[in-house]
């Protein structure tokens, strides 16, 4: 599955995507997701759930599917 997620402000945390996709229901859980999963961002491992994700960015979680960050609200709605 490919999807793109629309950034409402400069940044959003990778805690904050995985909560946005409803792959966590709280914020505490983004670390053990992180441990226990492989995620990729810009197709670099990432395991930090501080790491910031800007507009351009690709994050891959193999079991989930592939998001796209976007500030064009155009863009995150197709």
């Amino acid at each position: 599955m490919k999807q793109k997620i629309f950034l409402e402000t400069e940044y959003m945390t990778l805690g904050q995507l995985l909560k946005e996709i409803n792959l966590i229901s709280s914020g505490g859980q983004a670390k053990w997701f992180l441990a226990e999963e492989t995620v990729f961002v810009d197709g670099e491992p990432e395991n930090r759930r501080g790491r910031k994700l800007y507009s351009g960015m690709m994050i891959e979680i193999p079991t989930v599917g592939t998001f796209f960050m976007t500030r064009d609200k155009k863009d995150a709605a197709e």
